[in-house]
């Protein structure tokens, strides 16, 4: 099922309108949905489209030359070209004739097995592709050579892209449309834990229910996912047992660098690096205070950003070794509500922030935001350090919107509203004019009556009809 990417295939059809000779790198992690985006794209266009594998360099150029050869239907000719060169200057030659995209898919696979594969394809679109109108896409999972070894600036290829998309996870609404049939609550729950990766999505059997689809995918040794989030780790990092030890201690509470480096074991001036790492690739973030310089702030804190990782590192990775011995389906079965709760409430807190930047973006805010965050630090009124939850930010006007994200059964309306209006004034040069108060679910006209001063947003209404197909 194709669902969302509708800037992704916007920028590649305004570029492909354009004509002349086009190179667009994109990447992300694998199973995110490029090949998906890619051949949606090439529908109806004609399209060379070549994956390479982790094999011999010799064995990928064989590929790539029956690849053209079926492409170009030339069944009378045999043997491999000589050379990589050799097959970009027939394409080159091929493409001055009649413009066609070419996908090279995984590219990073080809690269990796001959290191002269990036400066050979950099001499052939200065020579002869860029006069061409060949329309080149180059993908690839391993995001760190992608950018580094083709987008970096020491590479040959520096400079050629026209281009550049990174495919991120999709966003709780597209998410919920790749789960037809599903209420607000439920579609969160899923997203929740498995993210928005689509193959992910795409793995879960809604007619089995939710810890059913956890246990199978999560607790069984043989699931899908029981092993993904090391198998990503493995690919990206040569030393994953350390970077495996700091997200364990990040989705169990740890999110400063001391708390991390204690839990851990890792020196402190090393651990940086890594935490950076891990940033690149989206599985972490980190975060400091609205207002605060992201470059110099003491008070910064890393959170998992990557749902699939937070909730394998927080739920199944300290059960491995009794999941291997078959004691998964037991484990899944009595992991507490509580807890899961907890863990859905940190994760609630997010889709608070995409919804906010959503509505920022579609102008539909009471305020003209240009950023959104979240705020932590001391309450000179209580003496007593303090947080808002969700925030968004008109830099110019100097004016906030504040809100406290409650993922609770129940909760007092006007004791948050309250808290809310005592946190008005804390972010130095802003006053906090709007307040919300992001629910689980619907409060009662009686309690919109008692607080007419807040915006009370349930979790149904910030999906409301786009989450679509539902029965």
């Amino acid at each position: 099922m194709f669902v969302g990417r509708e800037n992704e295939m916007s920028k590649l059809g305004e570029l492909y309108a354009k004509g002349g000779f086009q190179m667009v790198v994109l990447y992300g992690r694998r199973r995110v949905g490029k090949t998906t985006l890619t051949t949606e794209f090439a529908k109806g266009k004609r399209t060379l489209y070549f994956t390479a594998l982790e094999q011999s360099d010799r064995n990928n150029l064989a590929d790539f030359t029956r690849k053209i050869q079926e492409f170009f239907h030339l069944p009378g000719v045999s043997g491999t070209f000589p050379s990589w060169a050799d097959a970009f200057d027939f394409l080159a030659e091929r493409a001055a004739e009649e413009p066609f995209v070419f996908v090279f898919d995984e590219f990073p696979y080809a690269a990796q097995r001959n290191g002269a594969l990036p400066s050979t394809l950099q001499i052939a679109i200065d020579h002869k592709l860029a006069s061409t109108g060949m329309f080149m896409i180059l993908c690839g999972s391993n995001q760190g050579f992608m950018e580094s070894k083709v987008l970096g600036r020491n590479s040959p290829l520096y400079g050629r892209r026209t281009a550049q998309m990174r495919i991120e996870p999709l966003g709780y609404l597209d998410a919920g449309k790749m789960l037809p049939g599903l209420d607000e609550q439920e579609a969160f729950r899923y997203y929740g834990c498995f993210g928005g990766v689509p193959y992910y999505l795409s793995q879960i059997d809604v007619a089995l229910g939710f810890r059913e689809n956890l246990t199978r995918l999560y607790f069984d040794p043989s699931g899908f996912l029981y092993d993904e989030p090391m198998g990503l780790l493995r690919q990206e990092l040569s030393e994953p047992a350390l970077y495996n030890s700091i997200l364990r201690a990040i989705a169990g509470g740890a999110n400063k660098q001391n708390e991390i480096a204690d839990r851990t074991g890792i020196a402190p001036t090393s651990l940086p690096r890594y935490l950076k790492t891990l940033t690149n690739l989206g599985i972490i973030e980190r975060a400091v205070p609205f207002g605060e310089n992201p470059d110099t702030s003491k008070r910064g804190i890393y959170r998992m950003r990557d749902a699939c990782y937070d909730f394998w590192f927080r739920f199944v990775m300290p059960y491995a070794s009794d999941i291997e011995s078959g004691l998964g389906k037991v484990i899944a079965a009595t992991l507490p509500d509580a807890q899961l709760n907890e863990y859905l409430g940190r994760r609630f807190e997010r889709l608070c922030l995409e919804w906010l930047v959503m509505q920022a973006q579609e102008g539909k805010l009471p305020i003209p935001a240009t950023t959104i965050g979240s705020w932590w630090g001391a309450n000179p009124a209580t003496k007593s350090q303090t947080d808002i939850d969700v925030l968004a930010a008109d830099r110019i006007g100097k004016t906030l919107l504040i809100g406290e994200c409650k993922y609770r059964e129940e909760f007092n309306a006007s004791d948050v509203v309250n808290d809310l209006h005592g946190k008005r004034t804390l972010v130095k040069g802003y006053v906090a004019d709007n307040l919300y108060v992001f629910a689980k679910h619907p409060v009662s006209k009686a309690v919109l009556k008692a607080n007419r001063d807040a915006v009370f947003m349930p979790l149904e209404e910030m999906y409301g009809e786009k989450i679509a197909n539902r029965a």
